[in-house]
């Protein structure tokens, strides 16, 4: 068997933890996935006007 000395975490159980909305305090996570489709459809939108300003030119670089 190993030595205890060398493998100090040999009897670690993780504890498992659990998140509390009002022990933490934070609900940013909750709107993260919003956050993430307005940046997609902003891009969309970005990347459209993009086209519509370059017209049919395309520039290679």
């Amino acid at each position: 068997m190993s030595d205890p000395k060398k493998d100090k975490y040999a009897n670690y159980v993780p504890k498992i933890m659990v998140y509390d909305p009002n022990i933490d305090g934070s609900d940013e996570h909750l709107i993260r996935d919003d956050h993430l489709a307005e940046k997609a459809r902003l891009m969309d939108v970005i990347s459209k006007l993009k086209k519509q300003q370059r017209g049919p030119d395309k520039t290679r670089r």
